[in-house]
């Protein structure tokens, strides 16, 4: 299943995957798809873990250990999240070693959503993540809040490799782009090697037809179906258009001069929510160079199976994206609403997860004992 995935690597598409359990890692099934189906990095949030831990019998062994030294849930969590980032990290080492600067070969652990509205609480707890996982090939994953934006500066001011997730907006887009660039030059005065530092901004896909498809159904006008799944693809393929703004010019060729990498834009939740689209319409439609497409497993093989066109989807698109958003905001959906709407719930979800995973290790890791520290 590997001809599609081949050509997507050929034009310039990272292809990673989105989701990673212990299960994967043990069995093999991770380096298989690294082999076979490529698979070049790795992504996880705090609803994988959730789901992973809470079903998997492959973690009964170290939540055992955890539950004989005395841990609290919380310090399990980290631990258990960390060893499956640094066994896939070590799995898709000679990936990163072969891969310009290091740009693919990566595994991606998010910081504690409960900081998303803290900006040194996110700081710190991104340092503890990379001492804790201790590998070359983390990205750290910072939301992209509004206090998550001057943290993302003064991480990648610290040389700490960034993901930065839930991002909706095209305005806020560009703050994260600028951010980026605003750490690269701290880190470049502080005399860091800007070779070494990497990142990707994560544009979150699906969830914005899902919310406007929504709206204009309830609207229940003929010419609203014209647009029903086309604000996703419109808004992703302008937020290409910033990319390419973001990472020309004298700013960016300064510090491109002085070895960096751009802050390549990485396309996720691309798993369709309305079976009424293809499986793989957030893949093909966003094809261009300098790009990540993160997939679930179902859209991994639904691309790999499948025979698809390949060449770029982006460029030539913007006069027509910024249409078909517009049209819509003239629909009487208001954009700015939709977004925030977004990034807010995109955070609360994760903070739910990271609940529900403290709970489930409470359980598992039982009452104190006497024979616990």
């Amino acid at each position: 299943m590997t001809s599609a995935l081949n050509n997507l690597s050929d034009v310039g598409v990272s292809v990673w995957l989105d989701t990673l359990s212990r299960d994967r890692i043990v069995s093999g099934g991770l380096a298989e798809l690294i082999d076979n189906s490529c698979v070049v990095g790795v992504t996880t949030n705090p609803t994988i873990f959730s789901n992973a831990i809470s079903q998997g019998a492959a973690y009964e062994s170290q939540i055992a250990d955890l539950a004989n030294r005395g841990v609290t849930a919380e310090e399990a969590v980290r631990t258990i999240t960390a060893t499956d980032v640094r066994d896939a990290a070590d799995i898709l080492h000679p990936v990163f070693t072969a891969s310009p600067n290091g740009q693919n070969g990566r595994v991606s652990i998010e910081v504690d959503p409960r900081f998303a509205y803290n900006t040194a609480a996110t700081v710190a707890e991104a340092r503890y993540l990379a001492w804790l996982v201790d590998r070359p090939n983390i990205y750290i994953k910072i939301p992209a809040t509004e206090a998550g934006l001057p943290a993302i500066t003064e991480a990648i001011a610290q040389g700490i490799s960034v993901n930065v997730t839930l991002i909706f907006s095209l305005d806020r887009y560009q703050q994260v782009a600028d951010a980026y660039l605003a750490g690269l030059e701290k880190a470049r005065s502080a005399g860091l090697d800007l070779s070494e530092i990497s990142s990707v901004a994560s544009l979150f896909v699906s969830r914005m037809d899902t919310a406007i498809d929504k709206r204009l159904d309830a609207l229940a006008a003929p010419e609203t179906r014209t647009y029903r799944g086309k604000a996703a693809v419109a808004n992703a393929r302008l937020a290409y258009q910033a990319f390419e703004e973001a990472f020309s010019g004298e700013r960016w060729e300064r510090l491109h001069r002085a070895g960096a990498n751009k802050q390549r834009p990485l396309w996720a939740s691309t798993g369709v929510k309305d079976t009424a689209y293809e499986a793989d319409k957030y893949v093909v439609g966003l094809i261009a160079p300098d790009t990540v497409s993160t997939m679930p497993e179902a859209t991994l093989r639904a691309v790999g199976t499948r025979e698809i066109d390949t060449t770029d989807s982006v460029h030539g698109t913007y006069a027509q994206a910024r249409d078909d958003l517009d049209a819509i905001e003239r629909l009487g959906i208001p954009y700015a609403e939709v977004v925030h709407q977004l990034e807010t719930e995109g955070v609360e979800m994760f903070q739910a997860s990271w609940s529900a995973l403290i709970k489930t290790l409470e359980t598992r890791l039982g009452p104190p004992s006497s024979g616990r520290g």
